[in-house]
């Protein structure tokens, strides 16, 4: 249980109130070096997966861990910035992205449930739209300037059509689980 993937997913864990009150001090830098702090999650996300297949370090511990710490990450960035910018365009994109996770989150639980775990795996779409997501939260969060903050509500879209995108993929593939589980019953 106590391999380097999951070292570095409870450290991605442990960063989380450490960019929140990096984010809210009262110093110049603050936002900046928050960003800092979220790239650094970001950038541990990343090698966590990759270190855990590729050292044969895969534990259910860790596939438990990893989703998790993901979703409490961008969550916490997300109200943040609901919160700082106060405006329709972070906060619609906020409410998909948030409600995309709790939804798929529940999808895989009752997946796994019905013994059809795999057929909801994370897709290339996923990876994509992770990258998307994390490159505009690090622009929205260190607010560093215009040039950044409109790429990074760019980005935020960019990555919101493809949470949409992905949702539909998953919900096809489940649907026809649902589908064949329920004409099984009758």
């Amino acid at each position: 249980m106590l391999t380097v993937p999951n070292i570095l997913t409870v450290f991605r864990i442990a960063l989380i109130p450490v960019f929140l009150v990096c984010y809210y001090l009262p110093w110049e830098h603050a936002m900046f070096t928050a960003a800092v702090f979220f790239w650094l999650a970001a950038v541990t996300d990343y090698f966590d997966g990759y270190l855990a297949r590729r050292l044969g370090q895969e534990t259910a511990f860790g596939a438990f861990l990893d989703p998790v710490a993901d979703k409490v990450t961008v969550c916490a960035a997300l109200i943040i910035l609901v919160d700082f910018y106060n405006t329709l365009w972070i906060t619609i994109p906020a409410i998909i992205i948030i409600s995309r996770e709790i939804l798929i989150s529940a999808l895989r639980e009752w997946m796994a449930e019905a013994g059809k775990r795999s057929e909801v795996a994370v897709a290339n779409i996923g990876k994509w739209k992770t990258t998307a997501q994390m490159l505009a939260l690090i622009g929205l969060i260190s607010h560093f300037n215009d040039f950044i903050i409109y790429l990074a509500y760019l980005l935020l879209y960019i990555a919101t059509a493809l949470t949409l995108w992905s949702m539909v993929i998953y919900l096809k593939v489940a649907w026809k689980q649902i589908v064949a589980i329920d004409s099984v019953k009758k």
